[in-house]
């Protein structure tokens, strides 16, 4: 049984309450109908009050991907404005916070890399690749990435480049990687993914939550009968190293699929899915929806309960109760 809790809500469940608050809103930000400007990344920064966000891929004459924008949006003005940022990361898609910085997964072209970039928050916005092979072997197309309290770097590798025609053939598997900063190490911690997608945390980093979109392939290709989900894995330590064991099916996602992922302070897991965001409870449970038409591919937790939506033409703003906090920042 559901009810509406307003426009753009919905509470499957009775926890979903607490959630939104008595008087949740959803609030259109901007909206750009000549590209898809707002589809990936979403990386609050709180020191300007901006984000960081990038465009779906822009096509080129014969048809082939070949362009994507780095766009910054500065929520200080009203209405609020964006600039695109001139950065070499080839085909950027998922970000996140790094120190004053944002790490970038730049999925690469037919010439240049895929891997982790990192990127400064303020002008010039300098850029340089972190990690472009596996010990020699190019990533695929770096999708999303997480970054650990211990300093270690977490991302996704799919591989949509080679089927949107961008990426040369698969060298790798699609798998989950750690990479560590401090030592160098790169690692593959998990496979038997169809399309590794979003990843995050649980707050208490004991958990790794990572979406499979092999519902959707980047040729256009889509199969109800494929993977629309959210797998859960346990972060256990083995002879001082963190591995990933007791692999669960956490969710599936009705609608679409689920793509960029986050949990709240209390747990709750959040992801962009075909009708907008869907939340689950720690246990798995759907508590709700905030639904917006056409979906959301990622998203990001701003301040007191806020979370700004990328829904590719569009930024949707919902404000939720004030007592929720994203789990990335804690705001």
């Amino acid at each position: 049984m559901t009810k509406s809790t307003g426009t753009g809500f919905r509470t499957h469940h009775p926890r979903f309450d607490a959630i939104v608050g008595s008087a949740p809103t959803l609030e259109l930000l901007a909206e750009h109908q000549d590209y898809p400007f707002a589809h990936e990344a979403g990386v609050f920064i709180a020191e300007t009050n901006s984000l960081f966000i990038t465009s779906n891929k822009l096509k080129g004459p014969d048809g082939v991907p070949h362009k994507v924008h780095i766009i910054r949006v500065d929520l200080n003005t009203n209405p609020v404005t964006y600039e695109e940022i001139d950065a070499d990361i080839p085909m950027a898609n998922g970000g996140v916070n790094y120190g004053k910085d944002v790490v970038f997964c730049g999925q690469g072209s037919l010439t240049q890399p895929g891997g982790l970039y990192r990127m400064s928050a303020t002008a010039p916005y300098t850029s340089e690749l972190l990690v472009g092979d596996f010990h020699g072997r190019p990533f695929n197309s770096v999708n999303d990435v997480i970054v650990h309290s211990d300093g270690s770097v977490w991302f996704t590798d799919p591989p949509y480049g080679f089927e949107q025609k961008f990426r040369p053939r698969p060298c790798l598997p699609s798998q989950v990687y750690r990479w560590s900063p401090q030592d160098g190490s790169l690692r593959v911690m998990a496979d038997h993914f169809g399309k590794p997608n979003g990843i995050c945390f649980s707050p208490d980093e004991k958990v790794v939550y990572v979406t499979d979109t092999d519902r959707e392939h980047g040729d256009g290709n889509i199969g109800d009968h494929r993977a629309s989900s959210i797998y859960a894995f346990d972060v256990s330590t083995y002879h001082g190293e963190p591995f990933l064991t007791n692999r669960r099916l956490f969710a599936f996602a009705d609608r679409g699929i689920p793509d960029g992922i986050k949990c709240d302070l209390n747990g709750n897991v959040y992801s962009g899915c075909g009708d907008g965001i869907n939340v689950w409870s720690p246990g798995g449970v759907l508590l709700g929806r905030i639904l917006i038409d056409g979906g959301v591919a990622n998203f990001c937790f701003g301040r007191n309960g806020e979370i700004f939506a990328l829904n590719e033409h569009r930024i949707f703003r919902a404000q939720l109760s004030a007592d929720v906090k994203g789990a990335l920042l804690g705001l």
